[in-house]
């Protein structure tokens, strides 16, 4: 197929003080063999040397500058306004890329015209053997709503021996490398920026999902994440977010039905999550589920407004990935740690 014949495809990679990791990165997106290609930057208003070295070493790159720092969500939505492209891919600046790593994943989208989202294999760039926390082998969700990974549940990951080499439906895709269509990127209204910075990529695909589209893991498409650049794993900062946005991703996009018993059970259970905490002397974790708390219901009118908004979206809600049972009860109790443990049946893509 010729290049114009090529989907037009974006990798648009968000930097606020990343220089060094694109200076460690770049090299291996450059080296993409996808033929129509651009790699952008786009700029959170960093402080640092970042632009300037960009424009020197990367003159074939294109630069895009925001006026000042909009988080994840909202940086990278004042981008994509200004990107022409068929297929978005967000990339985050410390993922390693293989060489052939954007054409299985588009020639997969392009033969599955309900599939709007995807993303590669993402294994641990420490330890190429092993999944990475942020993505794996694609994202899941079980029925309170907690989210695990095919090839990571809580803590737990797992070493890549091709147990997941399938290409399979999902529920959310890995916002380290996500492929969506541009076009339905902006028909359900982009990342929401104010979640800032965690959970964006879920809070997106559900949306996609609740508009009748799919979202796929491709596994012959493979890159390496570093993790942990925005917010640290285990932080008071991540916690936060988690806690928050997990409740505000129910809000927005579950149904009401279910939502009536299901957000008074996940307010007793991050209870007792923050008693456990505590009991463990981790007082300013306890404190944080509670300041989590207030920050949701404090804005409840906002994300209210969001869930009315999202509703002339919904054609017909898409429940592949959903798991309906506890992954909490399944982990803890049962000592279920791996994905393939789990009574949970994937569906092909």
């Amino acid at each position: 197929m010729s290049v114009s014949k090529q989907p037009r495809v974006a990798v648009v990679i968000l930097n606020w003080n990343g220089q060094q990791h694109l200076a460690n990165f770049l090299p291996s997106v450059v080296a993409s063999t996808y033929p129509n290609l651009a790699i952008i930057v786009g700029d959170n208003a960093s402080t640092d040397t970042s632009v300037a070295w960009l424009q020197q070493e990367y003159p074939q790159i294109q630069v895009i500058e925001n006026d000042k720092n909009y988080g994840f969500a909202g940086g990278y939505n004042q981008i994509l306004a200004k990107v022409d492209a068929e297929y978005f891919v967000l990339l985050n600046s410390d993922v390693e890329v293989t060489p052939h790593w954007i054409e299985p994943v588009i020639n997969l989208l392009e033969t599955n015209p309900n599939a709007a989202a995807a993303q590669p294999k993402i294994l641990s760039y420490a330890d190429k053997t092993s999944f990475e926390y942020a993505g794996a082998a694609g994202g899941y969700m079980d029925y309170l709503g907690y989210l695990f990974c095919r090839g990571r549940i809580f803590e737990t990951l797992e070493e890549d021996h091709h147990q997941y080499d399938d290409a399979v439906e999902l529920f959310w895709a890995s916002g380290g490398c996500f492929v969506v269509n541009a076009a339905v990127y902006h028909h359900v209204g982009g990342l929401d920026r104010d979640l800032y910075a965690h959970m964006e990529e879920v809070d997106l695909c559900w949306r996609i999902k609740n508009a009748g589209y799919k979202i796929a893991y491709v596994p012959n498409a493979i890159v390496y994440h570093v993790g942990g650049s925005v917010i640290s794993y285990g932080s008071t900062q991540k916690l936060f977010y988690n806690f928050r946005n997990s409740l505000i991703l129910l809000l927005k996009n579950e149904r009401s039905a279910k939502l009536c018993w299901l957000l008074p059970v996940r307010l007793v259970l991050d209870g007792v999550a923050g008693l456990q905490l505590l009991l463990q002397g981790k007082w300013k974790h306890t404190l944080t589920i509670v300041k989590a708390h207030f920050s949701f219901y404090g804005q409840l009118g906002l994300w209210l407004k969001k869930r009315s908004e999202n509703k002339a979206l919904i054609t017909h809600r898409n429940t592949v990935g959903i798991y309906q049972k506890s992954i909490i009860w399944q982990y803890f109790a049962k000592k279920k740690r791996t994905f393939s443990a789990l009574d949970f049946k994937t569906k092909a893509i």
